[in-house]
């Protein structure tokens, strides 16, 4: 089995195109340090399922006066929300294997904010001063974490596999082009329009 070394070499030599389909964006790079054996997508889905419970934890043991099996019910709920999590990524890992997609972006300004409003909309049901339905809590708490694996981290995590195994993963898909320098000749001499356009290409 290949290094780590000789596997980011080989992720190095690639086109900057290539690189940011591989690594992606910071989270996706931070999983993509980990041994492939342990940022499995049904792992990741794990791990989020794993938060999401770490953050049920306060609103199950303060939302019901009087309630003294929370404990009971948060673990319940937990090993629950690890085996559907777990399960989600492990349905998206055959589903890419299927159609041999390449990772696309998840909408950010969606998902991110759904696991905060369901945790707050649970919150306000837990303490008994407005019904939520179940439905939308659980949906809103859950949905972020399997979209993800199943856009982005799933088909990223073939392809680093494929990586690592000494296979192209871009075999037959035509290179993209490079910028060719039409945003300096649109600003023309402006260096602070310049410097804008530098940082963006450099994010």
């Amino acid at each position: 089995m290949p290094t780590d070394e000789t596997w980011m070499s080989k992720v190095e030599q690639l086109a900057i195109n290539e690189q940011e389909t591989l690594l992606g964006t910071s989270l996706s790079r931070r999983f993509a340090r980990l041994p492939l054996w342990l940022n499995h997508p049904a792992n990741i889905g794990a791990f989020y399922g794993l938060l999401v419970a770490l953050a049920l934890l306060l609103p199950y043991a303060f939302g019901e006066e009087g309630n003294d099996v929370w404990a009971v019910q948060w673990l319940y709920h937990t090993s629950l929300l690890l085996l559907a999590c777990a399960f989600l990524g492990f349905m998206s890992l055959a589903l890419v294997a299927f159609s041999k997609r390449h990772p696309v972006t998840p909408p950010r300004a969606f998902l991110y904010p759904m696991p905060f409003v369901g945790l707050a909309l649970l919150t306000v049901d837990r303490t008994g001063l407005v019904g939520m339905p179940a439905l939308l809590v659980w949906t809103l708490l859950l949905l972020p974490g399997p979209v993800y694996v199943h856009l982005s981290w799933a088909p990223r995590w073939r392809l680093l596999c494929m990586i690592e195994d000494g296979n192209d993963p871009f075999a037959g898909i035509p290179p993209k082009e490079e910028p060719t320098g039409e945003a300096e000749e649109m600003v023309g001499e402006d260096t602070e329009m310049l410097e804008v356009v530098d940082a963006f290409e450099s994010e």
